[in-house]
This record gives C-alpha cells, sequence and structure tokens, in this order.
C-alpha cells in the first residue's frame, strides 16, 4: 500500500525537477542566406551564441538554461513574417531577437504585435520601427536619426560644399538618404545635398558613378549594406572618383569592421571616413570586455559592433526574466519598459517618448574614424571623434593622387 502512495509523488517529484530544469526558448530571426546581408547574419549569431553561453555557464535563469532557435529570414520581409510567426507558433519562444534589417524587421513586428511578444530589435535602424509605438519592440540599437544628425554634423564641420550619396532601395536606405538631406540643410545650409537609390541586389553601378567622373562631388556617402556596398566602393574608386584628393569617401552604414570588408575592397577601403558604433578606444564596461575576449578567442578576429549589440540584445531579454521573474512574454514587456539596465555597452534605460525614440537607447554612443591603411584592422585606424567629443578635422588625410 506504502508504495502506490509514494509512486505517484515520486513521478511528480521527477516531473517537477525534469520541468525546473526546461529550456527558456528564444526565437533569432536572422539572414542566413542571400539575397540578406549575410555577413551581419553571421555577426549576430556570433554574439548571441556568446552570451548565451556566457549565460547558461552561469547556471542560466530562474535556474533554466537558455536555448536559441534560429530562423532564416533571406533578408525578405515576407521570410521574416513567416520566421516570427513559425518562432511563436509552434516553437513557443519567450521573446525574438536577431533582426537586423529594417525592412524584415518592419514585417516581423506586425507579428510580434499581434501575438504580444518582446521583440527586441539588434539592428534595424529605419526609424519606421519606433514610430510604429509598439510596446512589443524595443531598441537597444543604432537608429537612422542618429546616424544621419552625427552625419550631417561631420559634413558641417569638414566644410564641404557638394555631396552625393548612394543609398540602397530599402527602408533603412532611403529613410537614412532623406533624413540626412533634411539635417544638412539644418546644420550645413552651405551644402548642396543629392541622393540616389541603387538597387540591393545590383551587380553594376558604374551608369551613376560615370555621372560624377566629369564633375567630381567633394564627398560621396555610402547607404548601403555588403555585397551591394562593397560592389559600389570598388567601382567608384576603380572609375577614379573616391576616395581621391578632390573627393571624400563617408560610409554610414558601418562596413569597417565587418570581417569580410578589406577582402571585398582592399584599396577601395583606404582612406574611407566611417561613422561608427564601435572602437577600441571607445570604454568598455566588465561585461563588453569578456564578451570581446570570448570573440577573439573563438575567431582570432576583433569583434564589431555588431557582435555588442547582439549580446545586448539576448542579455536584455535574459535580465528582463531574472528581474521580473517570469518568462511570460506580457510580463516580459511591463518588465523592459521600466526596468534599469547595465549591459555589455554600459547602463541605458528605455525612452517611452512617443516617436522616432519610443522604447529607444537614445544616447547610444558613436565615433568617427578613418582608415589610412590596407587591411587595418579597427584598433588601429585613425579615431577622429570619440564618444561625446568634437571632430577633430586636421586628423583627416587624403590621397595624394
Amino acid at each position: 500500500m506504502q508504495r502506490n502512495i509514494l509512486a505517484p509523488l515520486l513521478i511528480a517529484f521527477l516531473g517537477s525537477a525534469v520541468y525546473a530544469q526546461e529550456p527558456i526558448a528564444i526565437g533569432i530571426s536572422i539572414a542566413q542566406s542571400p539575397p540578406g546581408s549575410v555577413v551581419q547574419g553571421m555577426q549576430v549569431k556570433d554574439g548571441v551564441e556568446i552570451m548565451k553561453d556566457m549565460i547558461n555557464a552561469k547556471g542560466g535563469v530562474l535556474g533554466r538554461p537558455i536555448k536559441l532557435i534560429y530562423e532564416d529570414n533571406q533578408g525578405i520581409p515576407e521570410k521574416g513574417r513567416s520566421a516570427t510567426e513559425k518562432l511563436i507558433v509552434k516553437d513557443k519562444v519567450v521573446a525574438i531577437t536577431g533582426g537586423h534589417q529594417s525592412s524584415v524587421c518592419l514585417a516581423e513586428i506586425e507579428v510580434a504585435h499581434r501575438y504580444n511578444v518582446p521583440y527586441v530589435n539588434t539592428n534595424c535602424w529605419s526609424d519606421d520601427v519606433r514610430k510604429k509605438g509598439y510596446v512589443q519592440v524595443f531598441n537597444p540599437g543604432n537608429y537612422n536619426t542618429r546616424v544621419s544628425t552625427a552625419m550631417a554634423e561631420t559634413i558641417s564641420a569638414m566644410g564641404v560644399k557638394r555631396v552625393v550619396a548612394f543609398a540602397e532601395n530599402t527602408d533603412y536606405g532611403i529613410g537614412q538618404a532623406k533624413l540626412m538631406g533634411e539635417l544638412i540643410k539644418v546644420k550645413a545650409p552651405q551644402v548642396d545635398y543629392k541622393y540616389e537609390t541603387l538597387d540591393r541586389a545590383g551587380k553594376d553601378f558604374t551608369p551613376a558613378i560615370l555621372a560624377l567622373r566629369a564633375n567630381p562631388p567633394d564627398m560621396v556617402v555610402n547607404v548601403m549594406l555588403p555585397p551591394a556596398a562593397y560592389i559600389l566602393m570598388n567601382q567608384l574608386y576603380e572609375q577614379g572618383v573616391a576616395p581621391s584628393p578632390k573627393t571624400w569617401m563617408y560610409d554610414g552604414a558601418g562596413l569597417a569592421d565587418y570581417p569580410d570588408f578589406w577582402q571585398n575592397v582592399k584599396n577601395a577601403g583606404k582612406y574611407m571616413l566611417s561613422f561608427g558604433l564601435y572602437h577600441p578606444q571607445m570604454p568598455m564596461p566588465k561585461l563588453g570586455q569578456e564578451v570581446s575576449a570570448e570573440y577573439t578567442k573563438r575567431t582570432k578576429g576583433e569583434p564589431n559592433r555588431l557582435i555588442f549589440q547582439a549580446a545586448d540584445s539576448l542579455f536584455l531579454i535574459v535580465e528582463a526574466i531574472r528581474q521580473g521573474k517570469s518568462t511570460d512574454p506580457a510580463t516580459l514587456i511591463k518588465t523592459l519598459q521600466t526596468m534599469k539596465y547595465d549591459g555589455v555597452r554600459g547602463p541605458f534605460q528605455f525612452s517611452s517618448q512617443p516617436g522616432i525614440t519610443f522604447q529607444q537607447w537614445v544616447d547610444i554612443p558613436y565615433v568617427n574614424y578613418q582608415l589610412t591603411e590596407v587591411n587595418q584592422p579597427v584598433s588601429k585606424t585613425n579615431l577622429i571623434q570619440g564618444p561625446g567629443q568634437p571632430l577633430n578635422v586636421g586628423k583627416l588625410q587624403k590621397p595624394v593622387k
């Protein structure tokens, strides 16, 4: 008789013990195949994998390990929408992160909004992501207004007179190019600015570039992601347009710290000025230093801003689970809205102001630096402007011929 009483109790105990160790599933939607930016997707994956391993090595959260479930969105909005739906409905994830292309994020957040599941935006810059005002969407990464403001201020400080931007035909590219024009009118009204939209799947941009050869501008601005951005840079260099003694090359897409940057651009990258969200000379908290060291240990390379952004995105979700003592998506959303956070890149709290800064890290730090040698790592680049510092125009270099 005793056996019959104890058996169900033992089964119940063992069942609860197994359940207590059940992993917490978090969805990761990234581009793992073309036409999406696969290099970005790889960097995001590296960042979240490092953070997952660090968290699990310390016992996970609420006594449970973290499990990441990946979906390939191919950089296509419709693929992103179906990936997000699968992660929420079939895989039962408690939150989603990893988004790194704005047009895809804009599709995915509609699904997260419908199912009321938190969506942590890793790298989608379009202001429209924030303007939606969805309480499910949190933005610890960069945004178009931040980068366009910084670049307009740089253009003003450099005293250039004529600027041409090439933007990819996406929400990110067109949005940033338009906004940059509006801000240049305010911050540098003497500048003649125009932008041209190029197909992100294009292979030959020489017709647009040849139009600049006869009358080169003072600056060419890139607002395109790889692989199209690399093609554009090489063709600008081959045609002698930029970088040149006459024309600056200014990148606003954060290309210079991608692991495949130099192998794709070679001499076309020398003398390029870059807006950046990370430079080894920037101050970094202990957690960020640990992520950096682990990335270098695993890859033998220097980390870039996407590694830190991705690690922060996952750690943010885990910290919300810890602070809210729950994996319930609705509880996570409420916790994320108000919690104070000390992460990989430092402390911040999300803004509740409607508009472009809704649930955004408003004062995300940035830098400007210049590449002065082929195959130069970011740590050796010429830092022209550190976080919160004025631009040092006197440090800029141009090719002699």
